[in-house]
């Protein structure tokens, strides 16, 4: 015969001495372990290595800067260490600088300029590169040129390249009948020498970037508009454009914190002149630091300090962005 199961009895027991409604305790669940504390200077050392290398080198130097700022160093007091403290009087006196209003239209025009061809151009590209033609890995492999080369080697090809007297681009230029243009040493046009050159070197950054994020699109939703009759520029801007919002935030970012520290480019091939034409924060607190016999410390570090702050806002309002669109 079958025996019949019968469910456990969940009865509350009752103790030996006969206390009505006493129940026994449960027995205690699985308690949580505690980490060994083997593990935990594991993982401390292996912390350690990344908190001494912020620290060194973001967290000290950013410390000095705005130490530099609010003190009147002179090269014996920054030796020494015994500058006087001044408060934002450094700021102040860079602030009305006459060449403070120069600098700033300058690094605000060359850092858009910048930015809006080089993800202009790089974009173009990268689609172009999308159709996986034949030949694409190996150019897209020779646009990384620029951007794999020293920046010193750039620019001083730039600065051959524009030579008023012996540049390919001036030879160009009279080969087809045209003036020759100063492009180095003329105030209307040493501005627009370097961002050229800089738009070419970071071109390929853009490339790189938003190429990979072409990739992450599904074919599929490319096929479906094409069925639905969309042309080659309705499935960019309906399709393409819209799925590389994410990537080109921050393609954007990043392009603008490097475009804003651009000096070597520019101090090669200008110095930030002629007659301050092209000079920016960045050169500019360069050549109050370190460009004069008698340095202004502290009005450098200010200029320095005020472009940090700049790429900070910057960086704060692509977070603030990015939050809005993940809870919509």
């Amino acid at each position: 015969m079958k025996q019949t199961a019968h469910p456990p009895d969940h009865r509350p027991v009752r103790t030996p001495a006969g206390a009505a409604g006493a129940v026994a305790p449960c027995p205690a669940g699985p308690r949580t372990r505690r980490r060994p504390v083997s593990q935990q200077w594991a993982a401390w050392a292996f912390l350690a290595p990344v908190t001494l290398y912020l620290v060194l080198f973001y967290a000290y130097p950013l410390y000095r800067n705005l130490d530099l700022s609010l003190r009147d160093y002179t090269v014996r007091s920054f030796v020494q260490g015994d500058a006087p403290f001044t408060g934002v009087e450094n700021y102040a006196k860079v602030l009305h600088d006459p060449a403070f209003a120069p600098a700033l239209l300058h690094t605000v025009v060359f850092t858009a300029v910048c930015l809006v061809f080089q993800y202009a151009i790089g974009l173009a590209l990268a689609v172009f590169f999308h159709q996986n033609f034949r030949l694409s890995v190996t150019l897209r492999a020779l646009f990384l040129v620029p951007w794999l080369l020293p920046l010193i080697v750039s620019a001083s090809t730039w600065s051959w390249m524009l030579n008023s007297d012996s540049g390919i681009v001036n030879a160009l230029l009279s080969a087809v009948g045209a003036d020759p243009v100063n492009w180095l040493t003329s105030p209307s046009w040493s501005l627009t020498s370097v961002i050229i050159a800089n738009i070419w070197i970071g071109v390929p950054f853009n490339l790189v970037v938003l190429h990979s994020g072409l990739q992450s699109i599904p074919a599929a939703l490319y096929e479906a508009a094409a069925l639905d009759g969309a042309n080659a520029w309705h499935r960019f801007w309906r399709i393409t454009f819209p799925l590389l919002r994410p990537v080109s935030a921050i393609t954007l970012l990043l392009g603008l914190v490097y475009t804003l520290k651009v000096f070597d480019i520019i101090w090669i091939m200008t110095k930030g002149g002629p007659a301050d034409a092209s000079t920016t924060f960045a050169t500019w607190s360069y050549r109050l630091g370190f460009g004069n016999l008698l340095p202004a410390f502290g009005p450098g570090a200010a200029v320095g300090n005020l472009l940090v702050v700049a790429a900070l806002v910057f960086g704060l309002l692509y977070i603030r962005v990015q939050r809005k669109q993940a809870l919509s």
